[in-house]
């Protein structure tokens, strides 16, 4: 295995790049007690992501494994000193892990070790709505964009209790809505932060695309998450998946768990499980690994034997021993304490239900009448009764039942004795139960203006829906004294009890959480439609998702998790440590005992999981700024983690990678690679100097789990009456190629996709900019992706498939006959579009010149001239057949005579042989 470290302090990182050296050694607490060997980064508990050894510059040489106790552990290798971008996090990583989702990605042992002091130290911080009363005076103040979902304090951001009292809100309201301290507004026209999204370019191929912040397992295939929307054009959003991994690969199933309290970490729960690699011929195993620290984030993943180092392996049939591959992927972690845990059954349901603790698929959400006039809380909570306009809106959110009785999803609800109502609202959405917590239908207890009875139910709701009549004051968030309410979607009606009823819509959010989608348009109108339920639902679902991720209910989960794992620890191992065979040398890469650690050289490409390469990324679109990212690749799809953010800034399936573009040579900004999906849109990543083997790695990985291959560079010259050549259409395939003309010579096919025209995105230039810059561009140059061997063009799969699923939802609307027919008349338009390519021609030279409509005159008469021909010579070809027919038919005819012919001879003879043999 390679070995070595990557050091940002030689990037050319954007100003925006927070904290100064000395802030960063202040935040480093291993700096603070001058422990300078070990590791600054947040995420870098990994080691030996991207530099060869042999290519980069030697660090301080570690201590030798001789030289330790006997009971001391072997110390992680040592690094260059710290730089001022180091604690940007995901410094290194075991190359032949491959991650089964994106968290595990951010698995973060340093975090956790800093993070150990402060769980369960209660924090006395008003949060949800009632922080929003908590402003004083501000002495400085920088509202974030709503888009970003970060709060734009004052003063120092690190103290929580500073933050929250320094802070104004976001300033961005309506006549909805009103800016709120310590939270933020979504009005309408925010975007997602991230990369590959068109701007303005929205509509059919935007809602196709997968949300980066529902991006989660990375393994499996991406339909097996689709398939879970149902008929719902929206995604679940902030989910961990990733948490079935226990369930589905260990649970009920032979396997090892370790538990132990480690000195640094806290409680830990290791599992191990050693499987036949699927797809395999032979015995070849994959081991699967789950590492639990009190941190949410868990280490997932898997590393196949045979990338493993061979002074690692053993000889017997059993592989591995779960000491020496521990040792080998996470060599901070202190094995000694480890102990096997114990057979009882509990052990097993405790993991399941650790893994599980933030998968909920039961949801409550509140709802409030807001009349005419009325904004506060008590207001609301003292309308006894509803209106026609809510009792409209209620009709279309669920449906209402009996709670009496009631068996499935009750959200604390009475189904015995009606003392929290007779009835409520429930539906279902995609895999959730929702019971919503109408404050109408609840209890109402006269002369009594906080009413309690309805308070205390959706007072403890994360989310809650405010239903605004016509003429309601705008909602602010002062008005309610709530510590769990961190989440307000407002929704006002326009035109109730008509034909014309619309809905408008705004969101407030506590500002410690991320922005959730589905989002709108600014100034976007809702009419009373399923498809206004289904973005009311899967907002409400996706906002409570993004609500676990907020300090609060954060630090809730993980004291949780913490005594789970302390009770696993004490009362549920044996006396048996983790194996004690002799240790796996892996500090020791050089010397004579380097071969012998080497893995088999490129065996973890083959991998289901995600392997991870630290880059740093730019869009072509952007120009000069970059950001550094984690670049993730499994067999399904393809994701960039920014480092500073940790959240997935891009994501593509890798069915839609149709081409890539690798330079290995150092020249301008280093080794780089362009890699282009979809509709030829493409990511550029960029490496350092020294580590151009990866970019190499990067494109073996991605020939073997895409359909996609290498992008070819064209300069084709215009010739004598200025044209260059070749024609295509709108989607940049090459229709049209004259023979023996420079494209041709220069490597350009049919049915070739053009993705880049003189240094630009084809897919961001109009028609009118493409004939432009071929007509006045010096020197023509194009980047395009070859066909495929059966000289098809590459297409995004991804994009067909959801098309063609579209096509059929859409049938459904039209008569069974009119459907039949149209289903017909598209099933054969794809026939013909398979056999001969795409239907829409559109040249990319258009031009209203007389001589240029003569010569496209000209073309078609010779077309017309040469199918003229052809229909010429298919009718002499079959007069010649007819006569062929003909001849045939007077040869039978006269064969059949001579055989009547011959058979009345013959009879006549046999008649005369017989008469002469005859006695007299």
């Amino acid at each position: 295995m390679r070995t070595a470290f990557v050091d940002f302090a030689q990037w050319d990182f954007p100003s925006w790049c927070p904290l100064s050296p000395n802030a960063l050694r202040f935040k480093d607490p291993f700096l603070l007690l001058g422990l300078q060997g070990t590791p600054p980064e947040p995420d870098g508990f990994f080691r030996g992501l991207s530099i060869s050894s042999s290519d980069s510059p030697k660090p301080v040489k570690p201590p030798k494994p001789e030289g330790l106790g006997k009971k001391s552990k072997p110390g992680p290798p040592q690094i260059p000193q710290p730089g001022p971008y180091d604690n940007l996090g995901g410094g290194a990583w075991v190359r032949n892990f491959a991650h089964y989702d994106v968290q595990s990605i951010l698995f973060d042992l340093t975090e956790a070790a800093t993070n150990r002091d402060s769980i369960g130290r209660k924090k006395n911080i008003t949060s949800g709505a009632s922080a929003a009363s908590q402003l004083r005076p501000l002495c400085q103040s920088t509202p974030s964009s709503p888009a970003q979902g970060g709060g734009g304090n004052g003063g120092n951001p690190d103290d929580p209790e500073q933050s929250l009292l320094l802070d104004e809100g976001d300033g961005n309201d309506n006549e909805l809505l009103l800016s709120c301290p310590h939270f933020r507004n979504e009005t309408g026209g925010e975007e997602q932060v991230g990369l590959g999204r068109s701007q303005g370019r929205r509509g059919l191929w935007s809602s196709l695309r997968t949300p980066n912040d529902a991006v989660s397992v990375l393994e499996e295939p991406r339909e097996s998450n689709v398939q879970q929307q149902g008929k719902s054009n929206y995604f679940i959003e902030h989910a961990d998946l990733g948490a079935h991994y226990y369930r589905k690969y260990f649970y009920m199933k032979e396997h090892q768990n370790f538990f132990g309290m480690d000195d640094r970490l806290g409680p830990v729960a290791i599992s191990f499980r050693r499987d036949e690699k699927e797809g395999s011929s032979g015995a070849q195993y994959n081991y699967r690994v789950i590492f639990r620290t009190t941190e949410m984030k868990t280490l997932r993943g898997s590393i196949l034997e045979e990338s493993v180092p061979s002074a690692a392996r053993h000889t017997t049939p059993r592989g591995l021993s779960p000491k020496r591959l521990l040792e080998f992927i996470m060599p901070e972690l202190n094995l000694h304490c480890l102990r096997l845990a114990s057979n009882s059954p509990k052990v097993r349901d405790t993991l399941l239900k650790l893994d599980e603790q933030g998968l909920n698929f039961q949801r409550k959400v509140g709802v409030m009448y807001c009349r005419a006039g009325q904004s506060s809380e008590e207001d609301m909570y003292n309308n006894e009764s509803s209106g026609p306009a809510f009792e409209e809106f209620l009709d279309l959110l669920g449906e209402r039942v009996r709670l009496k009785g009631w068996e499935k999803y009750r959200a604390q609800l009475d189904n015995k004795t009606d003392s929290t109502g007779t009835h409520s609202l429930y539906t279902r959405y995609q895999d959730y139960e929702i019971m919503f917590h109408v404050s109408t239908m609840l209890p109402y207890t006269a002369n009594n203006t906080q009413q309690l009875l309805r308070k205390r139910h959706i007072g403890n709701d994360i989310v809650t829906i405010v239903f605004q009549e016509p003429g309601a004051l705008p909602f602010t968030p002062k008005s309610i004294r709530s510590h769990f309410q961190h989440v307000f979607i407002i929704v006002q009606v326009h035109e109730p009890c008509t034909d014309n009823t619309y809905y408008r819509v705004a969101v407030t959010r506590s500002k410690d959480m991320p922005l959730f989608g589905p989002l709108f348009p600014k100034g976007a109108r809702f009419p009373r439609s399923p498809a206004f339920r289904d973005f009311l639902l899967a907002k409400a679902v996706n906002a409570e998702n993004a609500a676990e991720k907020s300090e609060k209910f954060r630090s809730m989960a993980t004291r949780t998790r913490q005594e789970y794992l302390k009770d696993l620890a004490e009362n549920y191992v044996t006396t048996t440590p983790i194996d004690s065979s002799t240790k796996f040398p892996l500090l020791s890469l050089g010397g004579k005992r380097k071969d012998k650690l080497k893995g088999a050289k490129g065996a973890e490409l083959h991998s289901a999981g995600a392997l991870v390469w630290a880059v740093m990324v730019s869009e072509w679109e952007a120009g000069e700024h970059r950001l550094p990212c984690l670049l993730g690749v499994s067999a399904e799809s393809v994701v960039l983690i920014e480092r500073l953010t940790r959240r997935v800034v891009f994501n593509c399936s890798c069915r839609d990678v149709i081409g890539w573009k690798a330079v290995t040579e150092a020249k301008d900004g280093g080794p780089c690679l362009d890699i282009y999906y979809e509709r030829g849109e493409s990511v550029s990543i960029t490496v350092m100097e020294n580590q151009a083997e990866d970019i190499r790695e990067i494109v073996q990985r991605l020939e073997l789990i895409t359909r996609g291959c290498e992008a070819l560079e064209v300069t084709p010259l215009r010739d004598g009456v200025g044209q260059p050549g070749f024609l295509m259409n709108e989607e940049g395939f090459v229709t049209e190629l004259q023979r023996f003309c420079y494209a041709e010579s220069g490597g350009l096919q049919l049915w070739a996709r053009v993705v880049r025209l003189c240094g630009h995105s084809l897919v961001h230039l109009s028609p009118e900019e493409r004939t432009r810059l071929l007509r006045t561009a010096h020197k023509i140059h194009i980047t395009v992706i070859p066909p495929d061997e059966n000289g098809k063009p590459r297409r995004s799969v991804w994009k067909r498939d959801r098309e063609r699923e579209r096509e059929e939802n859409s049938d459904h609307t039209h008569s069974e006959a009119g459907g039949s027919r149209e289903r017909r008349r598209r099933r054969k338009e794809e026939v013909t579009e398979n056999r001969r390519g795409p239907l829409v021609t559109a040249p990319l030279l258009r031009s209203d010149s007389p001589g240029h409509l003569e010569e496209k005159v000209s073309q078609l008469e010779a077309m017309l001239k040469k199918l003229q021909d052809d229909l010429q010579k298919e009718k002499e070809d079959k007069a010649v057949l007819q006569a062929e027919v003909q001849s045939l038919r007077q040869n039978n005819q006269r064969l059949q005579e001579e055989s009547q012919s011959t058979v009345a001879r013959l009879i006549k003879v046999t008649e005369l042989l017989c008469n002469v043999n005859k006695p007299c």
